[in-house]
């Protein structure tokens, strides 16, 4: 079964998040073979969608020119979950924009508890500019601070607005906050009118009518991003994948692929900042073995993964042990 990949945007009131959604949504509409993104904005209220992408409108729900619907849905998130997951054909994503004062974590559970949904991350959007007068106000404190537990990639938005010192002091609360937690800082990436590539909702590894590799955009997207994309021959330990996954190096944002193991089925791999998730295939997709990881251009650490992918080969456990 095909899983719908889901992704959770979080952030304080302000952040940047529905200028995120419009974002993908235009670039969505912009490719040839366009992706359906369903959206679900937990929150009461109007729907910010650009007039340019939108073909109807209702009280609830917006229908786009491309097949993408966005639905305000205020907190009854399951019953809209399960509506979406009954749709013929599928989406390609699904997204969920979190109330300006909710825990994005609570809304990505969803997705770990549906078979039907793979949780792609959860994006945490800080307004970079504004962040030190939120901080100073101690009512704010928790609100800001508890998403950065579970935070696959937190954008510092805005940096445009917000002085080198600004984005030095917000960087340095999200490593602070990790570690008084005891965990490794989630990546941290500085945009301004949140641009982010679409490849990280929706990254898609083969052409649409199959024959290998599709290129990437995250690897030209304003040279921000790094793609390491691998064919690899030969049979896999499934124990070793599994460790491999769990101890990948700090620098990967994204990695997504599916691999042959040493009993002959397949596994699919995904890994998201701080979520992974191998599950059984039956068959590999057409062309075989394929992996990609998507970093920060000079972050992203590929002569690591590819010894540790290397390691991870059924021969090579064969003689280690």
């Amino acid at each position: 079964m095909q899983r719908i990949p889901f992704t959770v945007i979080g952030g304080f009131l302000g952040a940047g998040k529905t200028t995120l959604l419009n974002r993908w949504l235009a670039a969505a509409a912009s490719q040839p073979q366009a992706p359906r993104i369903a959206v679900l904005v937990n929150d009461f209220g109007a729907i910010n969608i650009d007039a340019a992408l939108v073909q109807q409108a209702g009280s609830d729900a917006i229908a786009l020119s491309n097949g993408c619907i966005c639905c305000a849905i205020g907190d009854d998130l399951s019953a809209a979950l399960q509506a979406l997951l009954q749709a013929s054909p599928p989406f390609d994503a699904v997204v969920v924009e979190a109330s300006g004062v909710s825990d994005p974590w609570r809304i990505a559970q969803y997705a770990l508890a549906e078979p039907r949904l793979q949780l792609q991350a959860v994006l945490l959007l800080v307004d970079a500019a504004a962040l030190a007068g939120h901080l100073a106000d101690p009512l704010l404190t928790d609100t800001l601070t508890r998403p950065l537990a579970h935070a696959d990639l937190v954008v510092l938005n805005h940096a445009d607005r917000a002085s080198a010192t600004a984005l030095d002091a917000a960087r340095a609360w999200v490593q602070a906050d990790a570690a008084q937690r005891g965990q490794p800082p989630a990546p941290i990436l500085a945009a301004s009118h949140a641009d982010l590539p679409l490849a990280l909702l929706h990254d898609r590894l083969y052409q649409p009518h199959g024959g290998g590799l599709a290129s990437t955009r995250a690897a030209d997207h304003g040279r921000q991003f790094q793609a390491w994309q691998q064919q690899p021959a030969g049979l896999f330990d499934e124990a070793r994948l599994r460790a491999w996954l769990r101890a990948l190096p700090p620098g990967v944002l994204r990695l997504k692929g599916w691999l042959p193991v040493a009993d002959h089925h397949g596994l699919s791999l995904q890994w998201a900042g701080r979520h992974a998730s191998l599950r059984r295939l039956a068959t590999l997709p057409a062309g075989g073995a394929a992996l990609v990881a998507i970093g920060l251009t000079g972050q992203l650490p590929v002569d690591r993964l590819a010894a540790g992918l290397a390691a991870c080969l059924a021969e090579r456990a064969a003689e280690e042990d």
